[in-house]
């Protein structure tokens, strides 16, 4: 008789165990989809930051150029006024106007949304003009890439506050460079009477809140105005928003469009 042993013969081996997958937890599932989903919104907004300052930018100064130089147009065929010549003596005292052809003109209040003037400002660009239109809506106006009136300021020309608005980063971008004005810089606006011209001359920074700088006589609510003012209004800073960017200038002159355009701007204005 054989001996039997205790162990299994040689050609016969233990099954192995097969070690048991661990099913993912429901917080890992949780946190893997979620990452997902950062990943594909990071994609998306990247896509939207390029479409938006690149190819829609483009698009926006484009379509900006051309209504401007409709405009222009527009105004150029209609028939021009006699040119303004020096105020006469008259047997009452009058104010001498400080302007070489006599007061400027003011125009009408213009319906909402309607592009009434011409922006220049040689110092955002040698070819940058912008339409202005009333109203300061993002959607019927600012995202059009121009600039938007407050409809509670005073018009171009008129004693008290022009005030504008625009954007800074996207739609256009029109208002990109307001912080890189100089003391001295010019801001033209036309209008279908001509040529207002303004000279830059301080800037300050605000809350979102800080709605005094709209003022007939910026931060001075209830005082009387004197001068013409323009106040130019965007955000700051870049991509934040979270304060306001305020440029002031004075008219120091206007041109009746029967005189011609300024010479800094003739090459832009069409006329």
């Amino acid at each position: 008789m054989s001996e039997q042993g205790d162990s299994a013969p040689a050609d016969i081996e233990p099954a192995r165990m097969r070690p048991r997958q661990k099913k993912r937890g429901m917080v890992s599932r949780v946190v893997g989809v979620f990452g997902e989903l950062l990943i594909t919104a990071g994609v998306l907004v990247l896509l939207f930051l390029g479409w938006q300052f690149s190819l829609n930018g483009i698009m926006l100064s484009n379509q900006q150029a051309s209504d401007a130089d409709s405009l222009a147009q527009n105004w150029a065929t209609q028939t021009a006024a006699p040119t303004p010549t020096a105020t006469q003596p008259s047997a009452e005292p009058v104010a001498p106007s400080t302007f070489q052809y006599g007061e400027p003109p003011t125009l009408a209040t213009p319906g909402n949304a309607q592009e009434f003037a011409i922006l220049y400002v040689p110092r955002f660009g040698s070819d940058f003009k912008k339409t202005i239109a009333e109203g300061v809506d993002p959607r019927s106006v600012l995202n059009n890439g121009g600039a938007g009136h407050y409809s509670t300021t005073q018009m171009p020309g008129q004693v008290g506050n022009f005030a504008i608005a625009a954007h800074r980063d996207g739609w256009g971008s029109p208002f990109l460079k307001i912080n890189e004005l100089q003391v001295g810089d010019q801001i033209y606006v036309e209008t279908q009477d001509g040529w207002y011209t303004y000279t830059y001359r301080s800037s300050e920074y605000v809350t979102p809140y800080g709605v005094g700088v709209i003022d007939p006589v910026p931060q001075n609510p209830g005082a009387s105005p004197v001068d013409r003012l323009i106040t130019l209004t965007s955000c700051n800073p870049l991509y934040i928003a979270s304060e306001r960017v305020i440029a002031y200038g004075v008219l120091t002159d206007w041109t009746p469009r029967s005189a011609g355009p300024p010479a800094a701007i003739a090459g832009l204005t069409g006329a």
